[in-house]
């Protein structure tokens, strides 16, 4: 049962989403490149997470069965944050936040076939605002193509480990998830430096030394954006409904961009169309939840007969 929510409880929420909304603008800030900030983040987003377990003595077993599925989803989310960081590398950070600005919209198409349910008429009328904006920002930002498509990749991946972690936190403590699924991310990053170094880096190789403010950045993205954020968003899960945490977390591309062209100035200003393709995909996944509540209200005003 949900218990009152205070004024206190939605501005945190809005500062939790601001935070993430940051978490582009930090991949610019370190010098290190993506797959190495991923490492890094989730190294140190599973240290902090463990350290609390200790404190705490909690325990963190789970079987070897849900053990593999967890791990997985963490590869999925490493995979995520590698295209995230480097679409913002090959792009700009708004680029990159308009191409996320897309993830509850592959949610709501990726959750009916998983739970073999049917899409909603909304659901695909939505879906083709988003389209249709995706291709306004590409005629007009066609510079930008690869930059779009790795974060549009990045969020259809966002949406699938979104579904399965709505599984895995029925069965699971979300902070013991966290920590498993940091853990696996960790372990992917690992895995993937091998091949990245020998086929993305033109005989770089890797970077895994940190430069300047680049711990700072980095504890500030494993720490504050990863651990506390999460942290403080299932807190607040226990007082704010699903719908205004979904409408405000649709925010999160707003923040980004507005946060990105205050700190980069010029770099990231774009040309009006894409700011209005931008404007279109987040009016469609705004609309969405607002869709999904009344044809709630409608089904049940069904079931009960009025």
């Amino acid at each position: 049962m949900l218990q009152n929510a205070t004024i206190k409880d939605y501005l945190m929420l809005h500062f939790i989403v601001v935070i993430w909304g940051f978490t582009a603008i930090l991949g610019l800030l370190i010098s290190i490149p993506s797959v190495e900030i991923v490492f890094y983040r989730t190294l140190l987003a599973s240290g902090f997470l463990g350290l609390v377990f200790l404190v705490k003595k909690q325990k963190v077993r789970l079987s070897q069965q849900e053990l593999g599925k967890v791990i997985g989803t963490g590869f999925l989310i490493s995979l995520h944050w590698i295209l995230f960081f480097w679409a913002a590398r090959v792009s700009t950070a708004s680029v990159c936040l308009a191409g996320m600005a897309t993830t509850s919209l592959w949610t709501a198409f990726i959750e009916p076939m998983v739970n073999k349910s049917k899409i909603k008429w909304f659901e695909i009328l939505l879906g083709m605002m988003v389209i249709s904006g995706l291709y306004v920002v590409f005629s007009f930002e066609g510079g930008y193509w690869l930059g779009l498509s790795m974060a549009v990749a990045s969020a259809l991946i966002a949406a699938i480990f979104t579904v399965i972690n709505g599984r895995l936190t029925k069965r699971h403590s979300p902070y013991v998830l966290t920590f498993y699924e940091m853990l696996g991310a960790c372990i992917f990053s690992v895995l993937f430096m091998p091949f990245y170094a020998a086929f993305f880096t033109e005989g770089a190789g890797l970077q895994l030394i940190p430069q300047g403010w680049d711990w700072f950045w980095l504890f500030l993205l494993g720490g504050v954006c990863t651990v506390y954020a999460f942290s403080v968003s299932v807190e607040l899960m226990r007082r704010l409904t699903a719908f205004a945490i979904n409408l405000t977390v649709n925010l999160e591309p707003v923040y980004g961009i507005v946060l990105a062209v205050l700190i980069f100035g010029e770099k990231e200003q774009m040309t009006p169309g894409f700011y209005l393709g931008t404007l279109i995909i987040l009016i469609s996944v705004l609309l969405y939840p607002v869709f999904n509540y009344f044809n709630r209200r409608r089904q049940a005003k069904r079931v009960l007969g009025v």
